[in-house]
């Protein structure tokens, strides 16, 4: 018989995750780093600026630095409270500055310089605003055992932008206007300030009081952070899991110049390749109340090591589109288990810090991989994707020697259990922050 304070429980449970549906949707809608900006600016960039290749990639290279750079952000969150609101803070302040800087961007007229400048201000502003939101799903993860639901619902609700960017990256190229896509992100940013002003029990009560929430002075935090053991795996994991030397620029190429498809059956690859996540995500969601996230780590983790390879042995675009589902159905459970695995394993008060830290290291192993999968390619123009996927799997593989670093009590137990040893204690330095 369910009692009254299990249903209470559940309820808020709920509201918690309807709280944090819509505002992974908006933050994922409102990044200028997302699809929208991108594929607009890069096509103004080479059709009507007429930039080189080289000029388009410095471009991309100067605007994602502080992409690269992430956990400084996570370090301010985690040290400064605008307002004394906290993360509401960080929505109200810079959310809004992200919009004007897209609005100062589509009024002042598209020049490269113009672009540069404008996208580098919109994305430094917004990294806040990511800060804030990471952080505050990893902290509320812990401190009411759901991080395995909230990885879920992260990974299923941030999937949508991706799949409707690949599949969309034509129509929104002819039917929408550079200045409109712009405005469009500038507008969703004005709803992550609207959502900033609802302050549901459910996710604000009492977090901040609570001894997951509390940090030290600047030089205690970073002391603390690099003390902490549960941080190494969960940062190297993402790192590996990211650095797929085969599955970007080798994959277009092995698509478009051996298979001679199409450059849109890329992109619909990607479409179908990040939807095919999605039932393996909602899956994660029913199992990590019923699994320990160890068996999860290891079962995920088997099953991903070999996801590349079936696409070694296409001959065909129409059958590269066939592998795209099952092969993404392969990868649902690790990305899951791995996200969950970063919010467990944040210290006391540097949850922004560590997430933003794997946001950045994701964003740094996903481009180190494209280029090292490059080289491979073209240094073997016969079997270079082959290579590719050989290097991948190896890659992939290597994560199976990551997993017994985790400590053991974190991955102990499903989500709603209670960890039974806090692997890192808090500092007896812990204070709450200003």
């Amino acid at each position: 018989m369910r009692t009254d304070s299990g249903r209470q429980d559940g309820e808020g449970s709920d509201r918690t995750l309807v709280y944090f549906g819509w505002l992974t949707l908006f933050v994922y809608l409102a990044t200028p780093a997302g699809a929208l900006v991108d594929i607009q600016t890069s096509y103004m960039l080479k059709n009507e600026l007429h930039a080189t290749a080289t000029q388009i990639s410095t471009f991309r290279l100067v605007t994602g630095i502080p992409v690269y750079v992430a956990f400084v952000f996570g370090l301010a969150r985690d040290q400064w409270s605008p307002f004394g609101m906290r993360d509401r803070g960080y929505f109200l302040v810079f959310a809004p500055v992200t919009a004007l800087a897209c609005v100062w961007m589509a009024y002042a007229g598209f020049t490269y310089m113009g672009l540069l400048v404008g996208t580098l201000m919109a994305m430094l502003a917004f990294r806040f605003v990511a800060a804030a939101c990471q952080g505050l799903i990893a902290l509320v993860g812990q401190e009411k055992l759901m991080s395995g639901r909230l990885s879920a619902l992260w990974n299923v609700i941030s999937s949508v932008p991706v799949v409707a960017g690949a599949f969309a990256s034509g129509y929104v190229s002819d039917h929408l206007a550079a200045r409109q896509a712009i405005y469009l992100v500038a507008i969703f940013n004005l709803l992550i300030v609207a959502l900033a002003l609802w302050k549901p029990p459910s996710v604000f009560g009492q977090i901040y009081d609570r001894k997951q929430a509390h940090a030290t002075d600047f030089v205690g935090n970073i002391r603390r952070l690099v003390r902490h053991k549960a941080v190494y795996p969960a940062v190297l994991i993402c790192f590996l899991w990211n650095f797929a030397p085969g599955s970007a620029t080798p994959l277009q190429f092995y698509l478009t110049n051996e298979l001679h498809a199409s450059d849109s059956v890329y992109s619909y690859y990607n479409g179908i390749f990040a939807a095919a996540f999605v039932p393996t995500f909602l899956l994660y969601g029913f199992l990590c109340k019923r699994v320990a996230l160890g068996k999860l780590l290891w079962g995920g983790t088997i099953i991903a090591v070999p996801q590349m390879i079936p696409l070694a042995f296409i001959h065909s675009a129409d059958l590269a589109l066939m592998m795209a589902a099952p092969t993404g159905l392969m990868g649902g459970i690790a990305t899951a288990a791995y996200l969950d695995l970063a919010m467990r394993s944040c210290p006391p008060g540097l949850q922004g810090t560590l997430m933003m830290l794997v946001d950045g290291v994701l964003a740094l192993s996903g481009r180190a991989g494209d280029l090292l999968g490059s080289w491979i390619y073209h240094s073997a123009p016969s079997h270079g994707f082959v290579y590719c996927v050989i290097a991948t799997t190896a890659v992939y593989a290597l994560i199976l020697t990551l997993i017994p670093l985790a400590p053991k009590a974190l991955i102990a137990t499903t989500d709603g259990e209670s960890v039974a040893e806090d692997p890192v204690p808090a500092s007896r330095e812990s204070r709450k922050p200003a």
